[in-house]
């Protein structure tokens, strides 16, 4: 495994074409904004005026995302297949693809003990 240098953008970027989509925060805070996915028990805000992606994520008590993702920033980078990415590298995938809305699909995987989200948008 190759070091990677500090000025040195990360191998999943130069390497595997991964594209920077946001930051995903979570929060115990009602934020302004927010957009509530029913099927997820989640509630997201702030994408969409935020120069920085930066999402925050609220979530109900009850809600079915992996505790990692609940309590622990994410990653997540723009992926052009999803099932690829996944099939041709050793990830270790904690939420398996799914579509949280029309035209997406994603899935999370966890690398040393954070998660990260892979984002596919159906292409137009």
């Amino acid at each position: 495994m190759k070091t990677r240098l500090e000025h040195e953008q990360p191998e999943s970027i130069v390497q595997w074409g991964w594209k920077y989509h946001h930051l995903g925060i979570p929060t115990d805070q009602v934020m302004p904004g927010e957009t509530y996915l029913p099927q997820f028990g989640l509630y997201v805000s702030g994408f969409s005026t935020s120069p920085f992606g930066i999402e925050w994520m609220r979530f109900e008590k009850e809600s079915p995302i992996s505790s990692l993702i609940k309590t622990i920033p994410h990653l997540a980078f723009e992926v052009d297949d999803l099932d690829a990415e996944l099939a041709k590298r050793d990830l270790n995938v904690i939420t398996a693809p799914n579509s949280p809305s029309d035209g997406i699909r994603v899935a999370m995987i966890e690398h040393n003990g954070a998660p990260v989200e892979l984002i596919e948008f159906r292409k137009r």
